[in-house]
């Protein structure tokens, strides 16, 4: 990197950092956070545990980001001062360090704007993940199911928790459906541009003649709404199916039917769940599932009105991105349009930059 580099991309960071403090708005952040305290000295204020933690979340929240301001912004007036001390002084080393250190600043302020994006009010939520095979019987199947490991993969990657709601093998390989609720940081924020089809092109191990396959997936994320949040079912809106439970769970698992499938007959929805032994508490985790997806729904109805969409655009039927094994390895994602080479760390869970780029190419 040479000196006319470095003043060219200290300026687009100056941008960059200009452009976040007009969206997060630090002075308003700061106020607020002095409103909280101040309502955190009231006595009354801890009467209401759940209105407090709420607010709890919420300082946390503004802290973080405050924080992280903060951080990228003293970096990159500390990089500056030090890359004028070293340019009057000649001193060829601390250049070099300045000019290492930029690229860490390049992933501060990266990591800021990704923070300051994932501001919506449902993106600090948990999401709820289900995957469903296309047509295609065994091929679509095992496409599921490595989607599914790279979710776990990428939960495990991020410390966040992961519980299988739901989990039906497929007859021969692969998975025939699958639900994740996974729980962490901004799991919601993070996993909702995984929404739509998923295409995948290989030579097929189930194809003794070695023949190239094209097999698509679907993935729908929803947030796991609050209890508060109110989501009017109608009885005769529904339909409740109890079946035996197709997971591990030993020899109870195949006498007692206590897996619980709701279909919500208006919009097609269709949820399951066979997480617990218990029939009941199946049926409960069952119904907030399908409130998180009718919420999901309703959110994509708003979304698709202020920007115009026709209704056939809306919900979770687009393709969103293609992962070719053969004849050359790419993962190529169809709205930040940028294509990856490390096709295999990604199906192992290596979403981050892929993600990142999908939220940076949709912000407004």
């Amino acid at each position: 990197m040479d000196a006319f580099e470095y003043s060219e991309l200290i300026k687009e960071l100056e941008n960059k950092l200009k452009n976040i403090k007009s969206i997060l708005k630090p002075e308003q952040l700061e106020k607020k956070l002095k409103e909280i305290e101040e309502m955190e000295n009231d006595p009354n204020f801890w009467n209401d545990p759940k209105k407090s933690a709420k607010i709890q979340k919420e300082k946390q929240a503004i802290i973080r980001r405050l924080e992280k301001y903060k951080k990228a912004l003293q970096s990159l007036e500390d990089n500056k001062d030090m890359y004028e001390l070293a340019s009057l002084e000649e001193d060829e080393e601390t250049l070099n360090e300045v000019f290492n250190d930029v690229n860490e600043l390049k992933k501060i302020i990266r990591d800021l704007e990704i923070e300051v994006m994932l501001s919506d009010e449902n993106d600090d939520k948990n999401a709820i993940i289900t995957i469903h095979p296309g047509a295609g019987g065994t091929e679509s199947h095992d496409w599921a199911s490595m989607l599914y490991r790279m979710y776990l993969r990428f939960a495990e990657r991020k410390g966040w928790k992961v519980e299988v709601l739901d989990y039906q093998a497929g007859d021969e390989a692969g998975i025939k459906d699958a639900t994740l609720l996974i729980k962490g940081e901004n799991a919601y924020g993070y996993l909702k541009v995984e929404n739509g089809i998923h295409r995948l092109v290989r030579v097929s191990p189930f194809d003794s003649a070695g023949r190239r396959h094209t097999s698509f997936a679907s993935v729908q994320v929803s947030p796991e709404i609050d209890d508060d949040i109110e989501i009017e079912i109608e009885d005769k809106d529904i339909r409740i199916d109890v079946f035996r439970a197709s997971g591990a769970g030993g020899q109870h698992v195949n006498k007692t039917e206590s897996a619980v499938r709701i279909t919500h007959i208006p919009t097609g929805i269709v949820v399951s769940c066979q997480q617990d032994r218990s029939q009941h508490k199946n049926k409960e985790m069952a119904f907030k599932m399908l409130k998180s997806k009718l919420y999901e729904l309703e959110l994509e109805k708003r979304r698709a009105e202020e920007e115009g969409k026709p209704k056939d655009e809306m919900g979770w039927g687009h393709q969103i991105r293609s992962y070719v094994l053969f004849p050359y390895q790419q993962v190529k994602d169809n709205r930040s349009n940028k294509a990856y080479s490390k096709v295999n760390e990604i199906l192992d869970g290596d979403l981050d930059e892929v993600i990142e780029d999908v939220l940076i190419a949709t912000q407004k």
